[in-house]
């Protein structure tokens, strides 16, 4: 049985790799939130002034993608965004947040709160389903005789 998961898991042409993450935050401030986004946007758009950013980044939706697009994550530790924060305080154990403990002085405003991700093979791609997604395209593949999840469990 390790065998056959260990073949499995070596990769080999055609083999289709999904990529599920979740990252949870807390806006801790709102005003830091926006300009932080704001400030992502006028670096990937470096022809956009202030008003332009103030009126395409208007709201939590724009704020998320704009740091996504920029730093490849909502909770990165560029310092742009996490300089001079210690988000993981060693602790009897090992490194990591209590519950409710929050990070404050990100220049983000933002307070990391958990990251999972999980790597599934050999289900199908959203491509595959053309114009008609599934009805829940986040939801994990049922897996009887399918190749196993190997989940990420990082702390932020």
């Amino acid at each position: 049985m390790a065998n056959d998961d260990q073949a499995a898991s070596q990769p080999r042409a055609g083999m289709v790799i999904s990529v599920r993450t979740r990252q949870d935050v807390v806006v801790i401030d709102p005003d830091r939130f926006l300009a932080a986004a704001r400030r992502a946007y006028r670096t990937d758009n470096p022809d956009a002034d202030v008003r332009e950013a103030e009126t395409v980044i208007a709201d939590v939706y724009d704020a998320v993608s704009a740091l996504i697009e920029r730093y490849g994550s909502l909770t990165s530790d560029h310092p742009d965004v996490a300089g001079g924060a210690h988000p993981r305080p060693v602790m009897h154990g090992g490194f990591g947040l209590l519950p409710g403990d929050r990070v404050i002085n990100r220049p983000d405003g933002l307070s990391p709160a958990g990251t999972l991700q999980t790597i599934e093979l050999d289900v199908p791609t959203l491509q595959s389903y053309g114009c008609s997604l599934p009805e829940d395209p986040f939801a994990a593949p049922d897996h009887d005789d399918e190749p196993r999840s190997e989940p990420d469990h990082r702390p932020d």
